[in-house]
């Protein structure tokens, strides 16, 4: 069983969806239609496709074909990281850094599905929100935790197991995994990091002191950032892109390394630095 997993609003009309599906058939190949998310908008899935839930693949699922943007792959990620099945994304975003194939690309699905290809191991954090010395909230993430205010600077203090590597005010903080090393904390002025490395990556997000940096950290460090301050600022909690709780004063927030990772499917090792290139210049 091979799942496609397309975003409905990017595929239009799932018209790749098709395609691809068509393509797995046609080699004998037993597919189901996974959309990564909920469709809310009436018709975006057209009637005669069937669809699946996430929840109906098991160990019969050897691959993923994710149809969309990075935002996608984290999507469907974040559904099946617990079942271990490797993920192929074909790019129908913008940047498109965790996409193995281009539209153009589409033939080399069955590569994939036949296992002729590369895999690599993406890292996962665990993250859990303390509040009044009880867990609140727990999950796992293969991009980013970000901690940040809605609109005031907030201030924030990070330990890296029992050491302050920094303090400061500011707009928040960013705690990324290699994968995530190109999304927000890029734009924040952090490090590109190889995606099949182990590193967890703390960037501060505006902060107001010329002290705060970068650190690249070892991946069995565990990092604790406390929301101090906040009074009647308004801050949030978002994973892999996702609001996942308001911030209230003096909460706890602990990142580690996670048990689970996510496989990528892949047929080129160096193309994270080509597509970096030619995306970033």
């Amino acid at each position: 069983m091979i799942a496609v997993c397309p975003n409905p609003f990017r595929d239009t009309e799932l018209k790749m969806t098709r395609r691809v599906a068509d393509i797995l058939r046609g080699a004998g190949y037993e597919t189901c239609i996974c959309p990564a998310f909920e469709a809310v908008e009436p018709g975006i899935i057209p009637e005669d496709i069937e669809i699946s839930d996430f929840s109906a693949l098991d160990e019969s699922c050897t691959l993923a074909v994710v149809i969309g943007g990075d935002g996608t792959i984290l999507s469907v990620a974040r559904r099946v990281y617990r079942r271990g099945i490797p993920l192929l994304g074909l790019n129908l975003g913008t940047k498109g850094f965790m996409a193995a194939l281009e539209p153009g690309d589409i033939d080399r699905i069955l590569d994939a599905a036949a296992g002729n290809c590369d895999y690599t191991h993406r890292m996962m954090l665990d993250v859990s929100l303390e509040r009044d010395g009880r867990i609140v909230c727990t999950d796992t993430v293969l991009n980013d935790v970000v901690l940040r205010g809605y609109v005031d600077c907030i201030t924030l203090t990070a330990k890296v197991d029992s050491s302050v590597i920094t303090s400061f005010a500011g707009d928040g903080i960013i705690i990324a995994t290699p994968t995530g090393s190109t999304g927000y904390s890029m734009s924040a002025g952090g490090p590109i990091v190889e995606p099949g490395t182990r590193n967890i990556i703390i960037s501060p997000i505006c902060a107001h002191t010329m002290i705060a940096r970068s650190y690249v950290l070892e991946p069995k460090r565990t990092v604790k950032v406390k929301a101090q301050r906040l009074h009647d600022r308004r801050a949030y909690m978002a994973l892999d892109g996702n609001i996942a709780a308001e911030l209230a004063n003096d909460d706890i927030i602990t990142v580690r390394e996670s048990q689970f990772s996510i496989t990528m499917a892949e047929f080129n090792s160096s193309a994270f630095f080509e597509t970096a290139y030619k995306k970033l210049v």
